[in-house]
């Protein structure tokens, strides 16, 4: 049971300036279950330990190497280079090694597309079979060590296939999210240089099709280093296919052998480029995110291991997307690593009903389930009724991803959909990191709602000032991290000096993450949102994070995003974009009662000066709120890119509400 209720207050003065106000105090914690805590995979002895002596152990443990590294670590600021001498290959340690060990027959992926009763199931023997295929495939077209390919497609098993198959031949790949325009696809795959394009007919979302063929035919008109196209059929659509360039998936593969030993793994050095991921693109030009073979293994099957607690008998799914940095390290890379069977699902969480996800962790017995707090904010509105049909006992840990959660959306997560009884593990990690940084140990940390709590072992996680002195606990402050870990970014493809400028500069010595945080009395860190967003009230800064969580608190109150706007007096203003739980309904009454509750909560300072009541926030395609689009609205401005959105139309409908809400204001 929890220990105690929210606190109540006014703001905290930082005794610098610049540092964040923590506005907010949260007491409930969880201690972990006994029975849990008797067979965690992690303890309380991985704390403390020296860097390069916890890497090296579980480099050791969790890596097949064809040659064993004789050096860590190197660091010249801000490079690093992990694991030197050692040679391994990603698709070896993700799928070949399982076979070798006599488990070929346990399954790797649960496959279930959005049509309902359209389902695979794929062991380890498969996915060897289909990836020595496909890698067969790609060889005779001339793709082999260090041949650039692209990735654009939707949530299919060929999807990892592809990516495995590249990581087998030593091609390394840039995957680009199957909801992104040509002219983002296009951009990226000039940017990498790609001599070849993996995509697929068409996708589903929402019983509607996905033109992926369509758009990559778009984006190919500006993109002269593509040579060649392999389309896989989804949807058996009509496509249209360029001759000479265009090849169907089947028939790059026909007549290739499936045994290992005649397409087998290439060596890589542990330094050797294993993939780039590029940034959203939102408000700059995309940034080629560089992640290497060998620490960027360790780091996500150590995370994936100790956070989620694998077990053999684990059924894991995490409900992102692969082309997120999310899907990459824990759909494909972190659980194939670690021998673990995962659920891979197609389409969105409302198709045909909005029990779809309940139905699929009943289907097949999952355990572990690790998804976005948008994601779990959006159940909330439409009502726990819908997890309520299906049995869900299953599940023995949750986890969430994306962004900081709320601790009311925590609670309900707890109680709706793990019965009151489960772990939740809050984690927090950027495509930069490649691996979760902070997050609960199961088993070991006392949880407490809206708190991603401690650094991971082997990471240097800190608060500081402006002037980068570690806060005080109960202090806001900026997040950085001190120390190398094996899954960083060797930079920014063909930009050193933005990935100096980007993450080094800002305080010398130290990675700064672009968020805000604090650490309580316990040690614990709560993330504060992007201190970009963060909002200047009468000389107080307050992080966008503790007044929606103040919204979301309030019992009529499904999900809110706030953000500021120009204010002549106050120098910002607070607007609140607050959307309901069913059986409310907006008035001008119901946002005196909300600014009423966050005064109570957190500070009259905090107040929003207006509220407008919408049916949807805006948010990309992998569940992000874009909280810079919300700016441009309060502040009448022309909107930025939207191409990232999940559905544009909502901001049109913000600008209508915002302009009919606009005398509402207090």
């Amino acid at each position: 049971m929890p220990q105690a209720e929210v606190a109540e207050g006014g703001p905290t003065v930082s005794a610098d300036r610049n540092v964040i106000d923590a506005l907010q105090e949260e007491r409930r914690s969880f201690p972990p279950p006994p029975e849990f805590a008797a067979e965690a995979n992690g303890t309380g002895a991985l704390y403390g330990r020296d860097l390069e002596g916890f890497w090296g152990d579980e480099a050791r443990t969790r890596i097949s190497w064809f040659t064993p590294f004789d050096r860590v670590l190197e660091w010249e600021l801000p490079y690093a280079k992990w694991f030197l001498g050692g040679q391994l290959n990603a698709c070896y340690n993700c799928v070949d090694r399982h076979v070798e060990a006599g488990r070929g027959a346990k399954v790797a992926y649960h496959w279930e597309g959005e049509p309902d009763g359209d389902r695979r199931t794929l062991t380890y023997a498969d996915l060897q079979r289909e990836v020595v295929r496909f890698a067969g495939g790609l060889r005779r077209l001339g793709v082999g060590k260090g041949t650039p390919v692209g990735i654009y497609m939707g949530m299919v098993p060929e999807q990892a296939i592809a990516m495995l198959a590249c990581a087998r031949l030593g091609a390394p790949h840039t995957v680009v999210f199957g909801g992104f325009s040509p002219e983002a696809l296009e951009g990226r795959l000039n940017d990498m240089g790609c001599e070849v394009l993996i995509t697929q007919d068409e996708g589903w979302r929402r019983g509607n099709r996905v033109p992926l063929k369509v758009n990559a035919d778009q984006a190919l008109t500006h993109t002269p280093a593509i040579r060649t196209v392999v389309v896989a059929r989804r949807t058996g659509g009509p496509v249209a296919m360029t001759p000479g360039r265009d090849l169907e998936w089947d028939a790059v593969t026909a007549g290739v052998a499936d045994d290992p030993a005649t397409c087998p793994c290439e060596p890589m050095d542990a330094e050797d480029l294993l993939y780039l991921l590029y940034t959203s693109g939102t408000t700059a030009r995309p940034k080629g995110i560089v992640h290497t073979t060998a620490g960027y293994l360790v780091g996500v099957s150590a995370t994936h291991h100790y956070v989620f607690d694998i077990k053999p008998d684990t059924v894991y799914w995490c409900a992102a997307d692969i082309g997120w940095v999310t899907g990459h390290s824990y759909i494909v890379y972190g659980p194939l690593c670690n021998g673990t069977t995962s659920v891979l699902y197609e389409g969105t969480p409302d198709f045909p009903d909005r029990d779809r996800w309940w139905s699929i962790v009943e289907r097949y017995g999952v355990t572990v389930l690790y998804t976005a707090p948008t994601s779990i904010r959006t159940h909330m509105r439409w009502g726990e009724a819908y997890a309520q049909r299906h049995d869900l006992s299953s599940l023995r840990l949750l986890g969430t991803v994306g962004e900081p959660i709320n601790p009311e959306a925590w609670m309900w997560y707890r109680e709706h959909i793990g019965g009151g009884r489960t772990p939740i593990v809050d984690t927090w990690w950027q495509t930069e990191t490649g691996m979760i940084m902070i997050s609960p140990l199961p088993g070991v940390t006392t949880c407490k709602p809206g708190s991603a709590t401690r650094p991971f072992p082997g990471v240097d996680a800190r608060v500081v000032d402006d002037k980068g002195r570690e806060v005080a606990p109960g202090a806001g402050g900026y997040l950085v991290i001190r120390a190398p870990w094996p899954a960083m970014l060797r930079g920014i493809h063909r930009d050193p000096e933005r990935y100096r400028e980007t993450y080094w500069s800002r305080f010398p010595g130290a990675y700064f993450v672009g968020d805000g945080a604090r650490v309580d009395e316990d040690g614990d860190f709560w993330l504060l949102g992007r201190v970009d967003d963060v909002m200047n009230v009468s000389a107080h800064r307050i992080s966008t994070i503790e007044v929606e969580s103040a919204l979301v608190d309030h019992p009529s109150v499904a999900e809110a995003a706030v953000c500021g706007r120009s204010d002549p007096q106050t120098g910002q203003a607070i607007v609140a974009y607050v959307t309901l739980k069913a059986g409310h309904q907006p008035s001008v009454e119901h946002m005196a009662r909300l600014r009423a509750h966050v005064a109570a909560r957190i500070g009259k300072i905090a107040m929003p000066a207006n509220i407008v009541f919408t049916t949807e926030l805006p948010k990309t395609r992998s569940g992000k709120i874009m909280r810079r689009l919300l700016r441009d609205v309060a502040e009448h401005r022309p909107l930025g890119d939207t191409t990232t959105l999940a559905d544009p139309s909502v901001v049109e409908e913000l600008r209508v509400r915002a302009q009919a809400d606009g005398g509402q204001e207090a």
